[in-house]
């Protein structure tokens, strides 16, 4: 008799998990379709849905959403949060340092195609941006060392390789955001080395904040599930990752950026290859 009930009573649908998964869907397609316009207005260098920015700022918030979401489904909401905020505030204390010093990324200002600003200083995507960036990158190159998740060092292996694909992506981004775009501007500087007007010193600085913040976060993502029982690999991270550098890869073919677009197909590629070989094991 208890035992009926028992089954019974898991077998009543969760209300909360029902109306999370139908958030995590709506937010997923919302973003797709966000994707879509976008990929569109890059194509026909127009701007068919109206005002040109809506877009481009509807697929930064429901990209960084279906991110937090994908990641609650193996961990614990409140942990998700707390990893969030660290990276939304890490980036963006980071970058609002950056236009008022010049460090770590280099001289920089935005442009009024950013949009709206906190304080006069920080465009408003850059927290987000960030948590799409490291978020996702985390979950690639947790993909790519599947292998290897047992070995001592497992954890320092995925900050440097998640930090290596940060600066990948940041150097597909500044492209598509810049010589495309123009959401922000590089000032001179006395670096004779740069990557379509990007000091590569900006490189660095992504390296460095990534990897400090990569150290804060990494204890309240640990999933210690994964210790007891085998989780199927999460793809989510993949699929963002890959339509992300489609999105800058098609930007630099229509602008003839063709270092940018070999960039783009060379990152998408090896990430795809190298992640898709780690999640068999």
């Amino acid at each position: 008799m208890s035992s009926d009930l028992t089954s019974k009573r898991n077998s009543v649908p969760n209300p909360s998990a029902t109306l999370f998964d139908w958030f995590a869907r709506t937010a997923s397609v919302v973003a797709l379709l966000c994707f879509i316009a976008v990929l569109t207005q890059t194509l026909l260098r127009s701007t068919p849905f109206g005002k040109s920015g809506w877009p481009t700022a509807l697929l930064i918030i429901t990209a960084a959403l279906t991110t937090l979401c994908s990641m609650s489904r193996q961990l614990a909401g409140q942990n998700v949060l707390l990893a969030a905020t660290i990276v939304a505030v890490a980036g963006g204390i980071a970058h609002a340092i950056g236009v008022i010093t010049g460090i770590p990324f280099g001289p920089f200002a935005y442009s009024s195609g950013a949009g709206p600003m906190f304080f006069d200083t920080l465009a408003w995507p850059i927290p987000a941006l960030w948590i799409i960036v490291l978020l996702n990158a985390r979950g690639v190159a947790r993909l790519i060392l599947k292998p290897w998740r047992k070995i001592k060092n497992y954890g320092l292996f995925v900050i440097g390789v998640a930090a290596v694909l940060v600066v990948l992506f940041d150097l597909a981004l500044e492209p598509f955001a810049t010589r495309c775009n123009g959401y922000w501007v590089w000032l001179p500087t006395k670096f004779p080395w740069t990557w379509n007007g990007m000091p590569l010193i900006n490189s660095l600085g992504w390296a460095l904040v990534s990897i400090l913040t990569f150290a804060f976060t990494t204890p309240s993502l640990i999933n210690k599930q994964s210790r007891s029982r085998k989780l199927p690999p999460d793809f989510h991270p993949l699929i963002v990752w890959v339509l992300l550098l489609a999105l800058f890869g098609t930007s630099s073919a229509v602008n003839q950026l063709w270092s940018s677009l070999a960039l783009c197909i060379g990152t998408a590629l090896a990430s795809t290859l190298f992640a898709l070989r780690g999640a068999r094991w």
